[in-house]
């Protein structure tokens, strides 16, 4: 039998959970929930029509084309256009809802600061505004640009406009944050922030760093180019910005979801918290790595240097860094709840953990989900493997088990208990929310081996197979890949079904609770803690503590490996008229 060293951690000490600040004015408390009620809600809203066009684009790559069934037909003018529609809500509106209302939600709470709740609501409005926008020539058939809107394609300018609301208004969210951090900081002088707090203000320092290319783009590009003012743009200058911001974007959407990892799923669990420090370590080298790594997606770009492309796969290589922390430090924390619960052998003691219990699961699942993106990640980015896989199915089967299972279904996890955390209204079935949960993940599973085989194939992405010439995939060995494409659309289908099911009967049922007592944040305990005051904390929390200083140097890096590039393809534009194609 093997004995791991956690497995005597509870003759220690551990450090206590943390407990929340008191909060004196009850409804300030109310408000700030008020507020990120509606983000979450609004989200699901969004991943609700996105995951029901989800199994047309599975059935398209299983060879079944329902587009030209009268009743879609009065519904999408195309494929291409379910398949934008399908995209933007799911990578961009429903994760930008989300996490702007758990990242204003939690560092909040976890300074004890009170908001302007004014400003919180203005830019909940600003951008449910920019969403509107941008969903009308969306649903209009005037924005059908795939999740990437490369030009020369060109849509309407409030297309742009409204995704450009969208951004800015997280950027407000952002600031508000942060200068809550400020003030918090100044009004504790020496003392260590507290874990989650951390989490939350590195995540949106990265975030604006890392949206400057998506926001340049579309500010000082399309929307001149759409309104005519311009007459033409650079499409490989425009795609450069785009992935600026297009891979680091992966990230803010995974951080939102570490942050579930690492401070509550081992409360869920009944473990605890590895080390803290290195927690912060981790977010830290997301900052600074995170962004100035985009240049991967472009190998096959002209008039990008071979150097910065080289440059830019080893800095993506060294991003799988703090994802192994993170494997390492969550699986040390589930390692200590299962051996706690009696779990013993090398492998044996994770059947003690409560697999069916649909919070802890879903962010497990999760996790098992992103460590197997991420081994496809580092295909991706690898300048010898990534001509093998660029543009075929293989891609959307990668997003799909990143953002599609370890950031979505987290996000469903969190849902079972943040919603009666801020309305006080229960969860109406543990069995058919771990229902949803699982056949979520298996769903996702199966329709990431479908893909992932026929990219390796070399059937392209973003392509509606179902209506091409059969003529050029007779010959390919498709019928396995392409059953299983199909079979996860139904699946995924079924698991939203209970998943939709289980929230909105929660969120209309009537309030039974007081959310505070019944369902209260459920921060974990920790073995190696960070301590309260700098003087005393160990040296990795000292070099971690001055965020400032390292948001600025994550601003100097990108610039030096995005500057250079920008600038040589500036001097060289070559601008070229739109095409409307749909």
């Amino acid at each position: 039998m093997t004995t791991s060293p956690l497995a005597t951690s509870r003759s220690r000490s551990p450090h206590d959970a943390r407990v929340l600040p008191t909060v004196p004015d009850t409804a300030q408390l109310a408000g700030l929930k008020r507020v990120t009620q509606y983000y979450v809600v609004t989200a699901f809203l969004a991943l609700l029509i996105g995951v029901l066009l989800g199994p047309l684009q599975a059935l398209n790559y299983a060879g079944i084309d329902l587009y030209d069934n009268p009743i879609v037909k009065a519904l999408l003018k195309s494929y291409y256009q379910g398949l934008s529609l399908h995209g933007v809500l799911n990578a961009l509106v429903f994760t930008q809802f989300f996490i702007s209302g758990w990242m204003l939600y939690l560092p909040a709470r976890d300074l004890g600061v009170r908001l302007n709740l004014r400003f919180a609501w203005f830019t909940y409005l600003l951008m449910t505004a920019g969403l509107l926008t941008a969903a009308l020539p969306l649903l209009l058939n005037k924005a059908t640009l795939l999740y990437t809107f490369y030009p020369p394609m060109e849509g309407s300018p409030f297309f742009y406009i409204g995704a450009a609301v969208m951004v800015g208004s997280s950027l407000l969210v952002a600031g508000q944050v942060i200068a809550a951090w400020f003030h918090w900081k100044r009004q504790h002088p020496g003392q260590v922030t507290p874990l989650v707090a951390f989490m939350c203000v590195a995540t949106w320092m990265m975030w604006t760093v890392a949206s400057l290319g998506l926001v340049g783009e579309v500010v000082l590009m399309l929307i001149p180019w759409s309104l005519g003012w311009v007459g033409g743009v650079d499409p490989l200058l425009a795609k450069t910005l785009f992935w600026w911001t297009g891979h680091a974007i992966v990230y803010f959407w995974v951080l939102p979801a570490y942050i579930v990892w690492y401070a509550f799923l081992p409360r869920h669990a009944g473990g605890r918290i590895a080390s803290e420090p290195l927690i912060r370590l981790t977010f830290v080298l997301f900052l600074l790595n995170s962004t100035p790594v985009g240049l991967h997606h472009q190998y096959a770009d002209p008039n990008v240097s071979n150097f910065w492309k080289t440059i830019h796969m080893f800095l993506t290589f060294l991003v799988a860094v703090p994802s192994l922390l993170t494997a390492f430090s969550v699986a040390a924390s589930l390692e200590d709840a299962a051996r706690a619960r009696g779990g013993r052998g090398l492998f044996g003691w994770m059947l003690k953990l409560p697999w069916g219990q649909p919070a802890f699961s879903a962010s497990v699942l999760a996790m098992v989900s992103f460590i197997l993106g991420g081994a496809g990640g580092i295909v991706n980015a690898s300048a010898a493997f990534s001509p093998v896989v660029h543009n075929t199915a293989w891609i959307p089967g990668h997003f799909h088990i990143t953002v599609g299972t370890a950031t979505t279904l987290t996000f469903m996890g969190v849902s079972f208990w943040l919603i009666p955390h801020l309305t006080g209204k229960r969860l109406p079935s543990v069995k058919l929310a771990s229902a949803a949960v699982w056949s979520w993940f298996t769903g996702m599973m199966v329709f990431a081996l479908g893909m992932h085989w026929q990219g390796l194939l070399g059937v392209p992405r973003r392509t509606q197979i179902s209506a091409a010439a059969q003529d050029v995939y007779r010959d390919m060995n498709l019928k396995i890949p392409e059953m299983l494409t199909g079979i996860s659309g139904m699946i995924l289908l079924v698991s939203a079904a209970l998943f939709f099911y289980v929230l909105f009967r929660m969120l209309l049922s009537p309030r039974q609770d007081d959310g505070e007592l019944s369902s209260p944040l459920p921060y974990s305990e920790v073995i190696s803690p960070a301590g309260e005051t700098l003087s005393a904390a160990a040296p990795l929390v000292r070099a971690t503590e001055p965020l400032l200083a390292l948001w600025v140097l994550a601003l100097v890096l990108v610039l030096m490996m995005y500057g250079p590039v920008v600038g040589k393809l500036i001097s060289q534009a070559q601008l070229v008229p739109g095409w409307r194609l749909y």
